[in-house]
């Protein structure tokens, strides 16, 4: 895997960004999360006088060899299925990229599906769908790396044109499994506390796709013992989708640019960036805490906090792309509120 050169942002501009904000209009703090908001993202960029240009949202498909032991309610073909609706404008994914003004790339990293003829699919295909990891390591060195390397040259077409906010989802039927081990092995929670319906199993499907991840996880530290290393565990598990996400917050990190975390699959993504990576964190903003059983606790293992909880489960990035509106609310006070020198109001405090 490339190495990333991922700095914490400088911290020396804290005390003009805090003075700003505590000299604009209004009561000390009384605008809450938007002023936190408004604070990282001047200190991501570095001045005062922060901005949005040209929001940029990745959408990433690929599809799962997990899937084919029956761990979601969705057949295969609805991942290419999806991927043709959004060229469309059909998606959710779309209506709010739409709304937000959002420059949407749609993108086969690895679904199983002839999707080359298809105007508006960015070709970035590793393979048709990962192996099985029931049986064996879901993808190899090679093709993590080329996953990794998919992310990071997508982030770069968007800041060739402008781009200082990113926001990524995903599409691939079956991905909630390899996020729920991530989960269970990263925060050392019992892996039936990380498992949830997905996109919808019933009871018997949820007992069934939790026999068939354990007996995976079983596989794989037979086959591994700890400790191995984190690299070997997420190609091990991971979907194409899911490594090119890293591989773009990873990339997106190193640039400074905002990054925008969806839901469940999204921040086991996250998650695993800021194991290799800690300081990317500082450039994440957590969108939404979805049903997705665990999605809170994962969350809180990471310190994050969701601006929404809408009760959304519909991946695609359309959790954060509803989060946009707070962030955009949050440059927009910070930049457009008068403070009190100006109105000739009395600073009372």
């Amino acid at each position: 895997m490339k190495e990333f050169k991922i700095e914490r942002p400088d911290e020396a501009m804290r005390p003009a960004i805090q003075d700003k904000i505590d000299n604009l209009n209004k009561p000390k703090g009384s605008l809450g999360v938007l002023e936190e908001l408004a604070l990282q993202v001047c200190l991501i960029q570095q001045t005062l006088t922060p901005s949005l240009a040209h929001p940029c949202h990745l959408l990433l498909g690929g599809d799962h060899g997990i899937e084919r032991e029956g761990v979601s309610v969705s057949p295969r073909e609805v991942t290419w299925q999806q991927m043709i609706n959004f060229t469309k404008g059909g998606g959710g994914v779309n209506m709010f990229c739409r709304q937000h003004g959002f420059h949407l790339r749609i993108v086969d990293v690895g679904v199983d599906h002839d999707l080359t003829a298809i105007p508006g699919i960015i070709n970035r295909k590793i393979a048709r769908g990962t192996r099985n990891f029931l049986y064996e390591p879901a993808m190899s060195e090679g093709e993590f790396d080329k996953a990794i390397e998919v992310g990071v040259s997508l982030v770069d077409d968007c800041i060739n044109e402008g781009c200082e906010v990113l926001c990524i989802g995903e599409m691939g039927i079956g991905n909630t499994s390899p996020s729920s081990i991530w989960m269970s092995l990263f925060c050392n929670i019992p892996l039936d506390e990380c498992i949830g319906a997905g996109a919808g199993l019933d009871s018997p499907g949820i007992h069934h796709k939790r026999e068939v991840l354990a007996a995976s996880v079983a596989r794989y530290q037979s086959l591994l013992p700890p400790p191995s290393s984190l690299l070997t565990l997420l190609r091990y598990f991971g979907g194409f989708e899911m490594i090119a996400a890293i591989g773009a917050m990873l990339r997106a990190a190193e640039q400074h640019l905002i990054i925008m975390i969806d839901g469940f699959i999204m921040t086991a993504c996250a998650l695993a960036a800021c194991r290799l990576y800690p300081s990317a964190q500082s450039y994440m903003v957590f969108g939404h805490c979805g049903d997705e059983s665990g999605h809170r606790r994962m969350l809180d293992a990471m310190g994050a906090k969701p601006l929404l909880s809408l009760g959304l489960r519909l991946g695609e990035g359309t959790g954060a792309l509803c989060a946009f509106p707070i962030l955009d609310s949050a440059v927009r006070m910070i930049n457009e509120m008068n403070n009190f020198d100006n109105a000739k109001i009395t600073k009372y405090f």
